[in-house]
């Protein structure tokens, strides 16, 4: 088949990587909204709230998650060479974490120990903050290796994982007390999202990302905010304020903040994950004259 001629930008300009397909994604938005679920079951366990069944549902996704990767890799029974790597990969030390999550998560189960449903949860917390770290250590992906990037896949984790538990809410804790302070906590959560994706948005227009990245990322803000955080945002406050269908409102907020978190997760890993591409960082010359300015064909931003 002929193929028409490749400009000289294309061939040095940025790349959508295609390595981590959505099997990858699948571990980043499952594992990160177990891992959040299970530190806030946690949380929960502390006013005597029966969270075995969370504690099964965020193993769940956790499980679901690595699967996922696992199916990915394409001899699966090497996958434990990840262990050789604990000391400089956060690949690695994310799945040294799960055994002591499904350790610690399984005796509490058995036992109904409080001290194991904390435990769990640390581990959970664990992994939500091993997880935004593999990103962050992907020099590769501009949009991944910004500082900024981390601490918003981190609380989109926790903002899911205290979701999930606003859903369950109506069914586990009947006391108007208890509805309403998980819905404070989903609110504080969704506002510290917001937040910290703003913030990541104005640092790569600001230091500079591939074109496609910040082509990708803008096109969903207006919808992530509005429909991932303002509204799940707008029911929450119905929830709190004991409205008529309060948990009903709670169910859902909940739903769209996790979809939301899902959504934004999806695009980071599979959709905006641009190469660095080519770059100088001035064009040299030849004989006498002056060096050109730097070079990055196919960035926007700075």
């Amino acid at each position: 088949m002929k193929t028409g001629k490749m400009r000289s930008r294309d061939r040095v300009g940025p790349h959508q990587q295609h390595n981590w397909d959505w099997r990858a994604a699948s571990n980043f938005i499952a594992g990160g909204a177990g891992g959040g679920l299970l530190a806030f079951a946690a949380f929960a366990s502390l006013w005597g709230v029966d969270v075995r069944a969370l504690l099964v549902a965020g193993m769940a996704l956790i499980g679901a998650g690595l699967t996922c990767v696992w199916f990915e890799i394409g001899k699966p029974w090497r996958a434990l060479n990840v262990y050789r790597h604990i000391a400089t990969s956060w690949m690695t030390r994310e799945a040294a974490v799960a055994p002591f999550v499904f350790g610690a998560g399984v005796l509490a189960l058995a036992t109904g120990q409080s001290v194991l449903v904390l435990l769990t949860g640390v581990f959970g917390a664990c992994f939500v903050y091993a997880q935004a770290r593999i990103l962050a250590a992907d020099k590769g992906i501009p949009a991944w290796r910004h500082p900024r990037c981390m601490p918003v896949v981190a609380a989109t984790g926790f903002a899911e994982g205290v979701s999930l538990l606003a859903v369950a809410v109506p069914f586990m804790i009947p006391q108007v007390a208890g509805q309403i302070a998980v819905a404070t906590a989903v609110l504080v959560l969704l506002l510290f999202r917001v937040l910290l994706w703003r913030n990541y948005l104005r640092g790569l227009r600001t230091d500079g990302a591939p074109e496609g990245s910040l082509r990708v990322l803008s096109s969903i803000d207006g919808k992530f905010l509005r429909y991932g955080n303002l509204l799940p945002a707008v029911l929450l406050v119905i929830g709190v304020i004991g409205a008529p269908l309060a948990g009903a409102a709670l169910v859902i907020a909940g739903l769209l903040a996790v979809a939301g978190g899902w959504w934004f997760k999806y695009t980071l890993v599979r959709r905006a994950a641009f190469t660095q591409g080519f770059a100088l960082p001035h064009l040299p010359v030849r004989g006498r004259g002056t060096a050109g300015p730097a070079v990055k064909p196919g960035w926007g931003g700075a």
